[in-house]
């Protein structure tokens, strides 16, 4: 007989909804509603993204939530990409991303290095959509549908040595197109990193989509990580290379802030960032405060990960 374990992700129906384009400050919470009914989210053509054609891919039923969908007004129009500038408000800048013609560099101590364009390494992988939560350092929360890949698929077809214990994954970088790269305080390229146990993990995922088409460029497309049960830095944008290594990767945020933002950024309630609590978290354009949960609820899935690791700053 078969018996099947229910995961964290199976106990909610897709049924719910929430919107996509409100702004999580609570003082100017009423202000931005009011805005968003008069002002819709930044308009982005897609039906000349070359692979619009293939969505919206499967929905994968064994990911649901706890939770309402954040409607996409909500989503696509409160977004973090400092490559655009430091407000939330960088939609309508983030229109100069050319995804088009994009390549992704594989390399480091993978079985035969390549680079390979955006269009033919989506239509290699085996795509899907997944309902996640996402949980931000500054204390906010949304959920979506994300489409895209597993993480393990590109591990598949990367073929990394066994020497390699890392990735090391790195964005764009072109101050002309972005004008947020021009700002010195900043690192850039943002650079991110994962072991390759936590890349190989079921949740691991990476996104070229959300909410049924192709990613708007404020998301990061047209390619972004999604690791839920870590804090949203975590989840770099717009990636233009994996770096298979054996060294620990050094993050954009690491260099800039190394006892705030470290390598492992997992959520946790009951750890603290230094400046603000943890233990809440503001679900975008809604306005209520709900509990932060232990991996953002993911600790099931995850938490094997990390039992070996004595001593490490495993939630900041």
């Amino acid at each position: 007989m078969l018996i099947r374990t229910r995961r964290s992700w199976d106990t909610l129906q897709e049924s719910e909804a929430t919107p996509e384009a409100v702004f999580f400050n609570r003082r100017a919470l009423l202000a931005g509603s009011i805005a968003m009914a008069a002002a819709p989210a930044v308009a982005q053509r897609l039906d000349d993204d070359p692979s619009m054609a293939s969505y919206p891919f499967p929905k994968n039923a064994r990911y649901t939530l706890d939770r309402s969908l954040t409607e996409e007004a909500a989503a696509s129009s409160y977004n973090n990409f400092y490559e655009y500038g430091t407000s939330k408000s960088i939609a309508r800048a983030a229109q100069a991303l050319k995804t088009r013609p994009w390549t992704v560099v594989i390399d480091g101590l993978v079985e035969k290095p390549m680079e390979v364009g955006i269009d033919d390494l989506i239509k290699a992988m085996p795509k899907e959509e997944r309902l996640y939560r996402f949980r931000c350092v500054e204390t906010w929360a949304m959920a979506v549908p994300w489409s895209g890949f597993a993480f393990k698929a590109l591990l598949d077809y990367a073929k990394p040595l066994s020497g390699a214990k890392f990735v090391r994954m790195e964005t764009f970088l072109d101050p002309k197109m972005a004008p947020g790269q021009r700002n010195p305080g900043y690192p850039f390229p943002y650079v991110e990193g994962l072991t390759i146990e936590e890349a190989a993990n079921d949740l691991a995922f990476l996104v070229t989509g959300v909410y049924g088409k192709p990613a708007q460029k404020q998301f990061g497309a047209p390619l972004r990580l999604a690791v839920p049960w870590k804090y949203g830095f975590k989840s770099v944008k717009s990636i233009r290379k994996f770096t298979f290594t054996d060294k620990q990767p050094v993050s954009l945020w690491e260099q800039l802030q190394p006892m705030e933002y470290g390598f492992w950024a997992n959520v946790n309630p009951e750890v603290p960032h230094p400046r603000w609590s943890q233990a809440t978290e503001e679900l975008l354009g809604t306005g209520k405060r709900v509990p932060t949960q232990l991996y953002n609820g993911y600790a099931a899935e995850v938490a094997g990960l990390y039992t070996s690791l004595k001593g490490e700053r495993l939630f900041t």
